[in-house]
């Protein structure tokens, strides 16, 4: 029996990258915990409020992208409107080409790496360069990223020294330090002779029109300080409506993403440079992009579009520690890529409908979600969706057998006294083939079922014996 894709992926992938990317999650998450719980006395109260406003807003995104447009305009901003992602791309260019641009510098953002924007502005000529670290790592490896917050996650310092020496930035040398005192020599130069910096953005307010940007290296200052455009490409679910709102999601946000109290820099933009301010961008410009977003606002799936990046559900998630970014064939990868991916996707669906599967639906990527998104619940809708229409993933073990057994008492009980002999049993004699190949990549936890009904049958409910 074929294997899902995710699952061949991650049993071909090499140790040492499984290890550093669970080793990078895990500390991640170890992180988070301790900042968020030594910091505040009930966390969870904050995670449930700033899901309710990230859900109301959502639910009134009309008015807040109305309200939105007009504040920016106001700030002196153009506003243009991406339906998909090659409007959004012609909008980059065409801003570039009535300027007579030909250099952007970019700081990091998933909505361009959505779109696929440097391939795009590469194939029209145009020198387009990410300034993150782990960006610059994985665009000079012609890669992808593997993790939303932690783009290099899947590297080691070795691998980008190799980098480094074959893209002529210096002989081998895998010192930290090195290597990121190379990467900003050669960027430095860059950011002086591009004439468009280009951004995304983690908020935009609607009370007043400002872009908000988080970052831990300053790149995105660099980015703005020398060029005369600032184009920044944001979702529109990237919406909140007040600058108070701030505070709570600019908490959580670094707190999840990196267990940082605030991150290093955060700058808020509320337009292009004013009369009389000694330097900053002349123009700016914003992009809002739609790419189906509206398409999933419609659907019964919408909580998603909450998410703010933050990459705590990747942290906790065993099946992403297993495989990795790459195993999702997706911008966005982990719990949180295997409900926006395949929505995002459209008429191709059915080519990533195999990722909600991808899930123990432990639930663990709900606790840690700092916007409180039921993941695991959505999780099933779209295999619901999957098998509603007709699509079928491979690796799955059928389900008839199971679902008897859970209808009928008297053979459930049967069954989970003979379930013992699982303990013995080697899982290459398992008596059921697709059962059989499900286990070989799988390792199943010491049987334990009927201890339930045997604890059951001492207690008294309500003063009688159960």
């Amino acid at each position: 029996m074929k294997s899902q894709p995710i699952d061949t992926y991650a049993s071909e992938l090499a140790e040492d990258v499984r290890r550093a990317v669970a080793d990078g999650s895990a500390s991640g998450y170890d992180r988070r915990a301790a900042s968020l719980f030594s910091d505040f006395e009930d966390p969870d109260f904050l995670r449930r409020t700033a899901g309710d406003v990230k859900q109301h807003t959502l639910e009134n995104l009309d008015t807040y992208l109305a309200q939105t447009e007009d504040r920016l305009k106001e700030n002196g901003v153009e506003v243009h409107w991406a339906g998909d992602a090659e409007a959004a791309c012609r909008a980059v260019l065409k801003i570039m080409r009535d300027n007579g641009a030909t250099k952007v510098v970019k700081s990091k953002s998933m909505a361009t790496e959505e779109i696929h924007l440097n391939d795009f502005l590469e194939r029209e000529g145009i020198e387009s360069l990410e300034t993150d670290l782990g960006e610059f790592i994985v665009q000079i490896d012609h890669d992808h990223p593997s993790h939303i917050v932690k783009p290099i996650i899947h590297k080691n310092r070795q691998g980008i020294a190799r980098s480094y020496e074959r893209e002529g930035l210096g002989a081998y040398d895998d010192r930290p330090e090195v290597i990121t005192a190379r990467a900003r020599k050669f960027l430095r130069k860059k950011y002086l002779e591009a004439s468009v910096g280009l951004t995304g953005a983690n908020f935009i307010v609607a009370e007043s029109g400002r872009l908000v940007l988080v970052t831990n290296e300053g790149n995105s200052r660099f980015c703005l300080a020398g060029t005369d455009i600032h184009i920044a490409v944001v979702g529109i679910e990237k919406v909140i409506p007040r600058d108070r709102d701030l505070s709570l999601f600019l908490s959580l946000l670094g707190r999840s993403a990196t267990g940082q109290q605030l991150t290093v820099y955060t700058e808020f933009i509320s337009g292009p440079r004013a009369e009389g301010q000694p330097d900053g961008p002349r123009q700016m410009h914003v992009i809002l992009l739609d790419n189906r977003r509206t398409e999933v606002l419609a659907s019964n799936c919408r909580d998603i579009l909450r998410c703010i990046r933050c990459g705590a559900c990747l942290n906790v998630c065993p099946i992403y520690r297993q495989a990795s970014g790459h195993a999702y064939r997706s911008v966005y990868p982990g719990p949180v890529g295997a409900v926006l991916s395949p929505l995002l996707a459209g008429e191709k669906f059915s080519e990533l409908a195999d990722l909600p599967k991808a899930s123990s639906l432990c639930g663990a990527c709900k606790e840690v979600c700092p916007v409180n998104i039921p993941i695991p619940d959505l999780l099933l809708r779209l295999r619901d969706k999957a098998k509603h229409e007709g699509i079928k993933s491979p690796g799955t073990p059928p389900m008839g057998g199971w679902a008897y057994l859970a209808s009928q008492p008297t053979v459930w009980r049967a069954s989970l006294s003979a379930g013992r002999l699982m303990n013995l049993m080697p899982l290459n004699l398992i008596p059921v083939p697709a059962l059989r190949a499900w286990t070989k990549s799988r390792q199943l936890p010491e049987w334990r079922g009927g201890a339930f009904r045997k604890w059951m049958k001492t207690r008294k409910i309500g003063g009688k014996d159960s």
